[in-house]
């Protein structure tokens, strides 16, 4: 009999640590989806539900960035401008005619002001301070109106664009990318994978910027702060 009393509360210590791991669930939940309902009431569109054949590898709500700090600790999805949102899927829709076995894959995309202080503050005092923009100076991400992607196969993997993703360097940049090629910094094969990716960018309505081959913007600085909301 004192076997089974003993065993009944191993089974109740059991149901409670359960119960405690479904809280901490729940509460994992709703912090999650407290900065993307934000996010939607601000007018911001999810990428996923427009077009799941989008790739995601949001490199900020991992330690898998140059910061190799969680920035994005709450969110797990993609948001963008309807403006910007409507260019980016046409630009899927131009890479799948090209090749259908090629996928856009996004590694940032609107990022709150909350957000860019954070990293502002954790690069302080190391070598790329120079690199992350001071939260007193708006950038396209705080609008929603950039993105950082690359392209990738059917399984997920990127195409080899020579660089990696946030690389502070100049093989990162797009002006110099023949010369770069015959400085054997680059291969041919790269640069024909970074002009595809630009291709079907700019024939959606994006702005390529000289220094980083992953970043588009949707408009211009100029009319992003006249017209489109700051994301707070």
């Amino acid at each position: 009999m004192k076997k089974q009393q003993t065993r009944e509360k191993e089974d109740t210590d059991i149901e409670v640590a359960n119960d405690s791991v479904v809280v901490e669930d729940i509460e994992s939940v709703i912090e999650v989806s407290a900065l993307e309902s934000y996010l939607n009431e601000h007018g911001l569109l999810n990428i996923r539900t427009l077009d799941p054949s989008i790739k995601v590898d949001l490199k900020y709500a991992s330690t898998d960035n140059f910061t190799k700090t969680i920035l994005y600790d709450s969110l797990s999805n993609v948001y963008l401008h309807p403006q910007a949102a409507e260019k980016l899927i046409k630009a899927q829709t131009l890479l799948k005619d090209y090749d259908n076995n090629l996928f856009l894959l996004i590694y940032d995309a609107a990022r709150p002001m909350s957000v860019q202080k954070k990293m502002y503050a954790v690069v302080q005092n190391t070598p790329y301070h120079a690199y992350v923009a001071n939260p007193s100076r708006t950038g396209m991400h705080n609008y929603g109106m950039a993105v950082d992607l690359t392209i990738c196969t059917v399984e997920g993997l990127p195409l080899d664009m020579g660089t990696p993703f946030d690389y502070f360097g100049a093989a990162a940049g797009i002006n110099k990318e023949d010369e770069l090629v015959s400085k054997g910094v680059l291969t041919t094969e790269q640069v024909v994978n970074r002009r595809l990716l630009r291709r079907v960018m700019t024939e959606a309505g994006f702005i390529a910027i000289r220094g980083e081959w992953w970043h588009f913007n949707a408009s211009t600085l100029e009319y992003a702060k006249n017209n489109i909301p700051l994301i707070e």
